[in-house]
């Protein structure tokens, strides 16, 4: 979408509600991976998985290390921790080995909870998140994605083989 400020044209990047990173059947990323958009996992992960959004982790999702999100629809299997700013939802399928901190919870019956329950806030979650995931700085608006450095000063020499003239102060 475009805008007009101070009569200029600005472009405004607008999430869609199709935005799904997904890492399907068969994927496997090893290492963390931070999105502002939601997720799906249905392979499997070895690292931290970092959602400002909503994950589901289907039934043949495979994860260990950490998972971070607003709200979590979960049916696979996790070795590791898992910390939610909202509600989680842990599925019959569902097998979690390690703890779980989390501010509401809901349980089918049948899912396995090998690990312990804490209840935290959403101040106390973003505490977490800030010692515990490295996330990518915001992009300035105006700002280059990837600035490059300065020019070094011209060692150019002219045809004369002098350098060219400065400026007059």
């Amino acid at each position: 979408m475009n805008i007009n400020v101070n009569n200029k044209p600005v472009r405004i990047l607008e999430q869609s509600v199709n935005d799904v990173n997904r890492i399907s059947q068969g994927a496997t990323i090893r290492g963390d991976m931070v999105s502002s958009t939601d997720i799906r996992v249905d392979g499997q992960v070895d690292g931290v998985l970092f959602s400002e959004g909503k994950v589901v982790v289907g039934e043949s999702a495979r994860l260990s290390g950490k998972l971070f999100g607003t709200v979590v629809d979960f049916w696979g299997k996790m070795d590791g921790d898992i910390f939610v700013k909202d509600t989680l939802s842990l599925k019959s399928s569902s097998v979690v080995n390690g703890n779980i901190h989390v501010r509401r919870i809901q349980v089918e019956m049948g899912a396995q909870i090998n690990g312990s329950f804490k209840m935290i806030s959403e101040n106390e979650y973003d505490q977490l998140v800030a010692t515990m995931v490295k996330k990518a700085p915001k992009p300035v608006p105006g700002m280059p994605v990837n600035p490059k450095k300065p020019a070094a000063a011209s060692s150019f020499a002219g045809p004369t083989g002098e350098s060219p003239a400065q400026p007059a102060s």
